[in-house]
């Protein structure tokens, strides 16, 4: 347990420096951040029912979750949580319940920080990557290597490179498992807002090209109010994502070559921060916020804020270009708009020459709290209720990936209409029997519903042929996923270093204040970095060591 102790300790400190992270975004609505959590040896005590010749037996799955879960509790939580339940139960012969504790979407780092700081675990938990690489060397996280390995989804696999990657991280152990690849941003525009401006976006070739339609949406009428220069060129949740890889994936053509992170090149470990390249980038963001391009609110937006303020039915004080995530937000944005009465036609830009190509991000990752017995019966049980019915190829990955039967999707006869009152939107669906379809939201009986968690598209297992034909993909969700994956290229890896671990937040907050002082208030470029050199150079050069002397 001195392991874990030392982790805690760790913990502590970082969530001291991550009190400035986060955001107003509220895409979960759920329980509030850093809710109450039994720990790991209250779990334990309080779930096994006894240990047989069968194994270790739980009654409960204690779950943190991001809002990468789409069935909040305002739209059908419930009785997605109901179905799982039923269903787990009956796979594993007893009854289990699933305890679903889904925290605030852009506080999710901070939430992540109060709960392990206060020593209240769950038994599984969502991470994104950059966090993975925080916690993967603290002990608090179970090896499921040899359960991976062993996993009867195996059969099934598409995409076995995904956990190799996330081993790599693990010094050659999966202390998490990613069950889709990553997935990344790609730059859209609206369309009626090019036409408005005469620009073709099949010219948007270089960044002059871009920062040109930039202008042109902030100087002239791109949304035909009558008005010239009340509308901005782009906005973005961050200027830079500090605390989420791929860090650059909202503003790439301002980045261009720059990864301002720890990073690997040419096989050494370097401060991507310190570099030109990064200097570069913060001169190009300095003179859009002066010239107005870009959307001042990006300097504290969430992504919920940037993107409700671009597809906003108000577009007074909008933006044209929008760099979001591809494939089902693709539709996702396209809904949006036209559900605020405004021109829902949106074109997606190839990167630009000084991009390249868009970002893969590292797939986000399930882990499993280690309970620190040395004994992994508990943790091999929660491996085969939750990750073999996860990726199970039938019924339990369908409703990971679409929701609850007859709330979010159906194979029953249906008729249904979305925007009945709307004569331009109103819409009829019908469905015969056994036709496998997506229902109207819960929360929106306008909108049909997407999916839940598992994007489809994504996922690294195939489907069963009795489940082959659950699959709903939207065209332009699918048409979105094909332009990425045709204009992709991975993103750096990210490192895991116990010094990283503790300062990931000091020095994060560093960058945060350099960024506003170059970009917001036009510091000195070069000073500014000496400061951060100052605050963050010698932990940065610990970490740099810790990496480059690693085997």
């Amino acid at each position: 347990m001195k392991k874990k102790v030392l982790a805690i300790l760790l913990m502590a400190a970082m969530v001291t420096s991550l009190t400035a992270c986060g955001g107003a975004d509220s895409a979960a609505s759920g329980a509030a951040d850093g809710g109450k959590t039994e720990t790991a040896e209250e779990t334990a005590s309080s779930e096994t029912a006894e240990a047989s010749s069968d194994g270790y037996v739980l009654e409960k799955i204690t779950m943190v979750v991001d809002g990468t879960l789409t069935a909040t509790v305002d739209s059908g939580q419930q009785d997605f949580n109901a179905q799982w339940d039923a269903y787990v139960s009956e796979k594993v012969g007893h009854d289990i319940h699933l305890d679903i504790q889904q925290q605030d979407h852009s506080g999710y780092v901070d939430a992540v920080g109060r709960i392990f700081a206060s020593g209240s675990y769950p038994d599984v938990m969502i991470m994104p990557a950059s966090m993975y690489t925080q916690y993967v060397n603290t002990g608090i996280l179970w090896d499921m290597t040899e359960a991976y390995e062993n996993a009867d989804f195996q059969s099934r696999m598409l995409y076995p490179e995904v956990n190799e990657n996330v081993k790599t991280v693990g010094g050659g152990k999966l202390y998490g498992l990613a069950p889709t690849y990553g997935n990344g941003c790609v730059t859209y525009v609206k369309k009626a807002w090019l036409d408005n401006v005469g620009i073709d976006p099949e010219s948007i070739k270089t960044f002059d090209d871009y920062y040109n339609m930039l202008l042109a949406f902030h100087e002239k009428d791109p949304d035909g109010n009558g008005k010239d220069g009340d509308t901005y060129g782009t906005i973005a949740a961050g200027y830079l994502k500090t605390d989420e890889a791929p860090y650059i994936n909202y503003l790439p053509e301002f980045w261009q070559d720059a990864y301002p992170a720890i990073y690997e090149k040419d096989g050494t470990w370097v401060d991507g921060f310190q570099e030109q390249a990064t200097k570069d980038a913060l001169s190009r963001l300095r003179k859009a916020y002066e010239d107005g391009v870009i959307d001042p609110l990006t300097l504290t937006a969430g992504t919920k804020d940037a993107r409700e303020k671009w597809f906003s039915n108000d577009q007074t004080g909008s933006a044209g270009a929008f760099t979001y995530w591809a494939g089902t937000w693709y539709q996702n944005l396209t809904d949006s708009l036209s559900k605020n009465d405004v021109d829902s036609e949106i074109v997606e830009i190839a990167p630009i020459a000084e991009v390249g190509a868009y970002l893969n991000r590292e797939a986000p990752v399930w882990v499993i709290i280690d309970d620190g017995d040395g004994d992994n019966a508990r943790e091999q049980a929660i491996f085969d209720a939750f990750f073999e019915t996860m990726l199970d190829g039938a019924y339990g990955q369908v409703l990971w990936t679409y929701g609850a039967e007859d709330v979010h999707w159906s194979t029953k006869a249906e008729t249904f209409t979305t925007n009945a009152d709307d004569p331009e939107k109103k819409k009829d669906y019908e469905y015969a029997e056994g036709e496998f379809h997506l229902k109207q939201a819960p929360n929106d009986p306008n909108t049909v519903w997407k999916k839940n968690h598992l994007d489809p598209a994504l996922t690294i297992v195939s489907m069963t042929d009795e489940y082959k034909d659950f699959v709903s993909n939207s065209s332009l969700a699918a048409e979105g996923n094909a332009f990425f994956t045709s204009h992709m290229k991975d993103a750096p890896l990210s490192p895991s270093s116990e010094t990283l671990t503790e300062a990931a937040g000091t020095i994060k907050d560093a960058k945060d204040v350099l960024i506003s002082a170059v970009i917001v208030d036009g510091a000195d470029i070069n000073t500014a970095m000496d400061t951060y050199v100052a605050t963050v150079g010698a932990i940065v050069d610990q970490i740099l060591e810790e990496l480059n002397s690693a085997e």
